[in-house]
């Protein structure tokens, strides 16, 4: 099963990456284009993303706490988890067929059912169930996944027929019942469904068929076709070798210097950042490249993953910034704006932290400076992975490709550095398959916080924020404080693009009336909840590293204080210049 989701994934990727493609070059060189395109990309995302939801079951992008099931014995640690998954499974099957049965009409640009785009996350429900049975058969959980398959089912058949007086808002059912489920080790998004569809019982206003529309709809963006370009430019770029060549070039510049080993895992997070855009993946590049090498000159092991953690933040804020392309899904800002102040940001948040590591790493100077003939070389050789980030920013900041367009072509760009660079054609298609699966997790919490994002507004929890900022003044500097607070607050419960989705629409507005700058509000808003990537309990980056390297959790999260301080600081003079400027 595995097998045959992950190539039908990689060739829905290809298959949008050629069609985007083919968009550009009918649209720039031929000046013409075909009606649909944009839908029929749409639609297929959606299909990427309900045939990938399996694949997405374990791994980082799961997004699974297991602060308490790792203490209870090996055969009930998933059960707890489980049981959300399963009514997570059945929402999706049964609710997109409830909503496909009422229904009616054709798409006008594609001349198919309505019912199809809806359709195809039923059948991810399917599916979803079927491997989650399977793998905890595999893994000889048969009872475990029995009791679990019982209990989801019986919830799921009970809801309808509940009811519970409840004196708080729906929005915070679902807030109460999905922060069970992650405690339970649930996956991020099947707690969030799970909740969305437990919280009819406590009054919520959105039955089944509408938790599953308004996660389809919160999907189907063409915007967001940029997050699985970005993820399989960076994939390709490490397979091609051209990863390494920016490690040579950091190497050149700043090997030579006090604490020149974590020095140039910082410089290469930054360069790396220019391409890839996911946190996720240079956390999971510097794991595997830099960690043996920094133990083997004399770190401690927590020390080195620490930093390789903390460098890891940047990729979402150097664009190309899969965070910055959440942000402006969310609240409609414009990408390339966003992406400037990415910029800003980024370099600021670098130095702060080489800063951090000068002060907090006791190793001299490595080895001696390399010459001038060696970083001219360096840079040659690593010019084509810079290139593409220049080559991101500048097409979406001149307003000659949008956003998704720029990511299709920065994914062409690194395929073809590949087979320039002669890689073979089976670790190519894995960084296709790779980022298919990635992009299908990501898309899965996209979808999943529409319903939690729907109750929301229908709470009016925006206007309870902005009449909370009026009480304490109304004015920037109380907007900022209350922001960063309630991002810092939140941010260590809610996954990064989670609180991307949830709290952007509801911060912002209060930021524009109080005069700030929207734009340098986002760029703050990415930067608050890019820090909890280091943060206990869900630490996103720190739970990645620590599972490449093999460095207990807890004692990365103690070793990552003194970075996760600058990267504060830095969030300190961001805040300060949005208050001035």
């Amino acid at each position: 099963m595995e097998a045959v989701l992950g190539l039908l994934c990689a060739l829905i990727l290809a298959a949008l990456l050629a069609i985007v493609l083919a968009s550009v070059v009918l649209r720039y060189v031929f000046h013409t284009g075909v009606v649909g395109v944009e839908e029929l990309c749409i639609w297929l995302n959606v299909a990427l993303i309900a045939f990938g939801m399996p694949l997405a079951l374990n791994g980082g992008l799961a997004m699974r706490m297991d602060l308490i099931s790792r203490n209870l014995p090996v055969r009930w640690r998933q059960a707890g988890g489980d049981v959300f998954s399963v009514v997570a499974a059945l929402v999706l099957l049964f609710g997109s067929h409830k909503i496909a049965a009422l229904l009616g009409g054709t798409s006008p640009m594609l001349g198919l059912p309505e019912w199809v785009r809806f359709g195809l996350f039923g059948i991810g429900g399917g599916l979803l169930l079927g491997a989650l049975i399977l793998q905890r058969v595999a893994q000889g959980l048969v009872m475990s996944m029995l009791l679990s398959l019982v209990a989801g089912v019986g919830i799921y058949l009970a809801v309808p027929h509940l009811q519970v007086a409840a004196s708080w808002p729906p929005s915070l059912s679902v807030a109460i019942v999905a922060g069970i489920g992650i405690l339970l080790a649930a996956p991020l998004p099947h707690a969030f469904l799970a909740a969305a569809y437990g919280a009819i019982v406590l009054g919520a206003s959105l039955p089944e068929p509408a938790i599953v529309s308004s996660a389809v709809s919160g999907m189907s963006r063409f915007l967001l076709l940029s997050i699985p370009f970005f993820l399989l430019a960076g994939g390709l770029l490490t397979v091609s070798g051209a990863a390494g060549r920016l490690v040579r070039l950091a190497e050149t510049l700043v090997g030579h210097r006090r604490a020149g080993l974590a020095q140039t895992t910082l410089l290469t997070g930054v360069l790396f950042s220019g391409a890839s855009g996911s946190s996720v993946a240079n956390a999971a590049f510097g794991a595997s490249t830099f960690y043996p090498e920094l133990v083997r000159n004399g770190y401690r092991p927590q020390q080195a993953g620490a930093i390789i953690a903390a460098t890891s933040v940047l990729d979402n804020v150097i664009p190309p910034s899969i965070a910055f392309l959440l942000l402006a899904a969310a609240t409609s800002l414009p990408v390339g704006p966003l992406l400037v102040g990415g910029i800003f940001a980024g370099g600021l948040m670098a130095l702060c932290l080489a800063v951090a590591i000068h002060l907090s790493v006791r190793e001299g100077a490595a080895r001696p400076p390399a010459s001038g003939e060696d970083r001219r070389l360096a840079v040659a050789a690593a010019l084509p992975a810079l290139g593409l980030g220049v080559i991101v920013v500048a097409g979406i900041r001149l307003g000659i490709v949008t956003a998704t367009e720029a990511a299709a072509v920065a994914a062409f760009y690194t395929l073809a550095l590949g087979i320039v660079a002669g890689t073979r054609a089976g670790k190519l298609w894995s960084a296709f398959r790779r980022a298919a699966v990635e992009a299908a997790g990501i898309g899965l919490l996209i979808g999943s916080a529409g319903p939690f994002a729907a109750l929301l507004a229908m709470d009016d929890i925006a206007g309870a924020v902005a009449r909370t900022v009026s009480e304490v003044g109304g004015g920037a500097l109380a907007v900022l404080l209350l922001s960063n607070v309630v991002l810092l607050v939140l941010g260590l419960v809610l996954d990064i693009g989670a609180a991307i989705l949830l709290l952007g629409p509801i911060l912002l507005p209060a930021a524009v009336a109080a005069g700030i700058d929207p734009v340098q509000f986002g760029v703050i808003v990415v930067v608050n909840l890019m820090i909890h990537g280091l943060t206990p309990p869900l630490g996103m980056l720190v739970y990645v590293v620590g599972g490449v390297t093999g460095v207990p959790v807890p004692a990365l999260f103690r070793a990552v204080l003194p970075y996760l301080a600058a990267l504060l600081f830095a969030l300190l003079l961001l805040s300060a210049y949005a208050l001035v400027s």
